[in-house]
């Protein structure tokens, strides 16, 4: 090789990094679902943090929920549940969704990609309940999950709602500095969804590339059934995090670099 090609080769090497560098940072879009007693609200700082990396952040509120409290209806199942995601990805016209469902938010995802697959680039669950076509949420809930939520709905909820609980359920400790930031934010949950059957009309995830984090750090006891259903299916991408179930509150950076890193 004469010194002519040499000088090419070697200028073409930071050239082609930074073609790496911008094909790695290429803007993506992502929609940011929360899970019961929260809103669009908890997603802030990961929504901030992938804000500033240059991607497109939406946090949908589901109905009856947070900034919706006052649509709370007897009513509400997760059907309803379902159609605010896809209503979300057709009114914003959204296409390569990396779609992010944390807890009880897990079925909204898997209704949103059985109804709109094409609009979806990737599935996360974040710690997430897992229910297939013609579930419901108490049926996958431990006995005596269901038996205390059913109480407080008839003592507190006026047969209509569940009453949410204190921050430390969703393992942020007391003395945690985003621990009073959600005391206030938390909101009553619509019992009809958890009573309803999630309709799919295909596999969970219909054919999308699909991840689950478990947040391991507490583990949140509840979702155990879940979690050993994802370890028995083909094709999950599986992820941890030590931290506790609001992993969005209690470890922001860390999870705002998993998200980022989904391809």
């Amino acid at each position: 090789m004469n010194r002519r090609h040499v000088m090419a080769a070697s200028a073409a090497v930071p050239l082609l990094a930074a073609t790496g560098a911008r094909a790695q940072q290429s803007p993506k879009t992502y929609v940011l679902l929360h899970g019961a007693w929260h809103g669009g609200w908890c997603w802030r700082d990961v929504a901030a943090g992938l804000r500033a990396q240059g991607h497109r952040v939406f946090t949908p509120t589901q109905t009856g929920l947070g900034e919706r409290k006052h649509l709370m209806s007897r009513d509400i199942t997760l059907d309803t549940f379902v159609t605010d995601v896809v209503n979300v990805l057709e009114a914003e016209e959204l296409q390569d969704v990396i779609l992010v469902g944390h807890s009880f938010g897990g079925s909204g995802i898997s209704g949103a990609a059985d109804r709109a697959p094409e609009r979806i680039r990737h599935l996360v669950y974040l710690d997430s309940l897992m229910l297939e076509g013609g579930q419901s949420p108490f049926g996958m809930l431990p006995p005596e999950v269901v038996e205390a939520r059913r109480r407080l709905v008839r003592e507190q909820g006026e047969g209509v709602f569940i009453p949410a609980p204190p921050p430390g359920a969703f393992g942020i400790p007391d003395g945690h500095a985003g621990a009073a930031w959600v005391q206030r934010r938390l909101t009553p949950h619509p019992v009809g969804t958890y009573e309803s059957q999630l309709t799919l009309r295909n596999p969970v995830g219909n054919g999308r590339p699909r991840t689950y984090i478990h947040c391991n750090a507490p583990v949140y006891g509840a979702l155990e059934a879940s979690r050993q259903w994802v370890r028995r299916q083909q094709g999950w991408n599986w992820q941890e995090i030590a931290t506790g179930h609001d992993a969005m509150v209690t470890a922001e950076q860390e999870l705002k670099r998993m998200l980022a890193a989904i391809g």
